[in-house]
């Protein structure tokens, strides 16, 4: 550790961490073992940060939340293993919402990166350049967003979409899909992140043949669902599309048009 930066006496700081110079540590901040905190990094109170991490030059970890609402609660940024900030992300804390904003492990949030108050991201998600989430955004599983994407609040991104480049983000983006153009709408399945992962060739088959009768055959929301559930075979996939069409009660991004 660097004696040209600050520390606080209280900070719970790990086996082997580097803390560049000019790094601010704040009081109430755990950082686990073999994490790498790079030069002119701040880091305030009720951070939380996993095993094996690298943060940037210039990220802001557990800021306050820009939200006027907020008014001095003991909340978190809980941040995961092996997961990389690169530079001038900033992560705020959360509010009474959640208590806390949390991104998974194994996450790589590219340079200028910001993440609001109480969002919520889980493992192996990749957020590109100059990506903005604002508050309450749920990102699940193997999510990419490419740059300069921005997400609206209370917005739920499913596992293993893929969003493309300046995307606006106004409705659920639902699990397997790509999603593209203004407004956002569905443009196909993330078929070759899916086969990278393992995905069999017929699972993929089988997704595809679900998204056709949502957004390609006519059908409204209600009906899709009723065919999807009688004539698509069972499968954790199917209950998982099934289940964040049902859970999304503020609408899902639109069909091809």
């Amino acid at each position: 550790m660097s004696n040209l930066s600050h520390i606080h006496p209280n900070a719970k700081i790990g086996k082997d961490v580097v803390i560049s110079p000019f790094s601010f540590i704040d009081d109430n901040v755990v950082i686990g073992d073999g994490t790498w905190i790079g030069p002119n990094v701040t880091i305030f109170s009720g951070a939380r940060i996993g095993k094996n991490c690298r943060i940037f030059p210039g990220a802001v970890i557990s800021a306050i939340p820009q939200d006027l609402k907020f008014n001095g609660e003991d909340t978190t940024t809980e941040i995961g293993d092996n997961t990389t900030i690169r530079e001038c992300c900033t992560i705020n804390r959360g509010t009474t919402d959640k208590m806390k904003t949390a991104i998974g492990n194994n996450c790589l949030l590219m340079a200028y990166v910001h993440v609001a108050h109480d969002c919520i991201l889980g493992n192996n998600i990749i957020i590109a350049n100059s990506v903005n989430l604002a508050g309450h955004v749920t990102i699940e599983d193997w999510v990419i967003l490419e740059g300069l994407a921005a997400v609206q609040q209370f917005v739920r991104i499913g596992a293993h979409a893929f969003i493309t480049g300046g995307s606006l983000v106004r409705k659920n983006v639902p699990p397997f899909t790509k999603a593209a153009r203004e407004p956002l709408q569905y443009v196909g399945i993330n078929s070759v992140g899916l086969r990278r992962r393992g995905f069999s060739n017929e699972s993929v088959l089988a997704i595809e043949d679900i998204y056709r009768t949502l957004y390609v055959k006519g059908h409204n929301v209600t009906n899709a669902l009723a065919v999807i559930e009688q004539e698509a075979p069972a499968s954790a996939e199917k209950t998982q599309i099934v289940t964040f069409i049902n859970e999304s009660k503020d609408g899902i991004m639109r069909g091809i048009s």
